[in-house]
């Protein structure tokens, strides 16, 4: 890939991941979050919405040439920050320090300043892994969902 245009995917994945993780200063303090835990909230489809922004850092930090252990450990931050954030309240109470976008872009970072020769990661092998993700996130969200609808039920019951 071309430097301009790896400039140019590497600042646009730094954006993305700083309106995720760190665009709003918590006033009086030194802490900042992003738009990921508070549309997080929003049960079943809150999180499948991020989900799909997470999955565009690790697709485009791949086709940088990422080799295919700094891919897999990506997906991991993805797959434990869901997991994890799963858990009502403690779980958005996680997914604020967190930062699971942040540290990819960071990993991504740490590639690209001192490149280790090591092979490419193949595209198939990503979509894998993202698939894998998005499958886990989406029924992590239907879970929620069904659980929501039987509380609602038992109580209007």
């Amino acid at each position: 890939m071309k430097t301009d245009t790896r400039s140019s995917a590497l600042h646009r994945l730094r954006s993305l991941a700083h309106i995720l993780d760190n665009a709003i200063p918590i006033p009086g303090t030194p802490y900042r979050i992003g738009i990921d835990p508070i549309v997080g909230l929003l049960p079943g489809g809150g999180d499948l919405v991020m989900a799909a922004f997470s999955v565009y850092i690790v697709w485009e930090s791949a086709r940088l040439g990422l080799p295919r252990s700094t891919v897999t450990r990506m997906v991991s931050n993805l797959v434990f920050d869901t997991v994890i954030g799963s858990v009502p309240v403690a779980g958005d109470l996680f997914d604020v320090t967190w930062k699971a976008n942040s540290k990819n872009v960071r990993l991504l970072e740490a590639h690209l300043d001192s490149p280790q020769h090591q092979k490419k990661v193949s595209q198939g092998f990503v979509l894998l892994l993202l698939f894998g993700f998005l499958a886990l996130v989406i029924g992590i969200a239907a879970l929620s969902v069904f659980v929501i609808a039987f509380v609602w039920n038992a109580i209007v019951r």
